[in-house]
């Protein structure tokens, strides 16, 4: 069984998605996290993340945290699933770089036109501009970022996409990838599930 520590409306409410993609039990531990983009809430000491943030899963007596380790970890544990490339297929590579790039660019050229960072500074408007045409780009070619199948790395990328849209321009491409993804029946099921336990926490 695997435990989700999730608040919702957060970095933890993809996990929720992830697991139901996936089709394994798991059971859900709401937790109180704090929002430093409001200053509201705070850590909960029932949150087993080192740095009392989400998401954190525990199985099999161990605890994965952070979104990228968590993608990688719950990708491979059911091959039935189909949500990640073998290794030594010929699309793991791909599918690897995805998940880093998703980490190391697309979220900080995310936050920082949400931020307004991107104002006067060529170097982040340069790498901003980047994402936009790297996904724009692969977007043009196929439905899904790794191959023609939906993987853990469009999980990621679309549900961060779907929350920070207004950091990116205008684009049909991604709009449609957008819509495609968080359409999936498993990713329907999710955002019904955490707008209820959003509701529940709010009692």
């Amino acid at each position: 069984m695997i435990t989700l520590y999730h608040a919702p409306q957060s970095r933890s409410s993809r996990i929720v998605w992830l697991l139901e993609e996936l089709g394994v039990p798991y059971t859900i531990q709401p937790v109180s996290i704090f929002r430093p983009m409001t200053g509201l809430g705070h850590p909960d000491p029932a949150n087993p993340h080192p740095d009392q943030r989400v998401p954190a899963i525990e199985h099999d007596d161990g605890l994965i945290t952070e979104s990228v380790g968590i993608a990688l970890y719950l990708g491979d544990l059911d091959p039935r699933a189909g949500l990640a490339p073998a290794v030594g297929s010929a699309w793991r590579g791909a599918y690897c770089s995805w998940l880093g790039w998703y980490a190391c660019e697309m979220e900080q050229a995310m936050f920082a036109a949400m931020s307004g960072a991107l104002e006067g500074s060529p170097l982040k408007q340069r790498d901003h501009a980047a994402v936009v045409q790297r996904l724009e780009t692969t977007l043009a070619h196929r439905d899904y970022l790794v191959g023609d199948q939906f993987s853990v790395a469009d999980l990621l990328i679309a549900s961060a996409l779907n929350f920070g849209r207004k950091a990116f321009p205008e684009s049909a491409l991604i709009d449609a990838y957008v819509a495609r993804c968080k359409n999936r029946p498993a990713a329907l099921r999710a955002l019904a599930l955490d707008e209820a336990e959003g509701l529940q926490r709010a009692a």
